[in-house]
């Protein structure tokens, strides 16, 4: 069966316009889909435990335990999602991390990343 020129070229176009369309709505989801996002007064009464070691508002009086205050939003729920997750590991921070949800830790992250870094 020979085809011509014409039939083959509205293929390839047919096919490239449903790839297009296939990346442009991967491409959406991507640049829509955003983390959730923490509240810093749920998160200071969740963080209550926390003040223990790394101090009333988030500044830590010891050097083995570090100063939450200050630190960025998203580093702090990426490293305390590691330690709930066991990706990270300090038998100090699991009993206080094993039940946290993923709002808990992004509540914890937006109310320490809202205090005043220590001096």
């Amino acid at each position: 069966m020979n085809k011509g020129t014409g039939f083959w070229l509205r293929v390839c176009r047919g096919a490239a316009l449903g790839c297009m369309v296939l990346f442009g709505s991967f491409l959406t989801v991507s640049i829509t889909a955003q983390p959730a996002e923490g509240d810093p007064k749920a998160g200071e009464t969740k963080a209550v435990l926390c003040a223990a070691c790394h101090g009333v508002e988030g500044v830590s009086v010891n050097p083995l335990w570090p100063s939450l205050a200050g630190q960025q939003q998203v580093y702090l729920a990426k490293q305390i999602r590691a330690f709930r997750d066991g990706e990270r590991e300090a038998i100090t921070m699991q009993p206080f991390v094993q039940n946290l949800t993923d709002q808990d830790i992004e509540d914890l992250a937006a109310y320490f990343a809202s205090l005043s870094p220590c001096p």
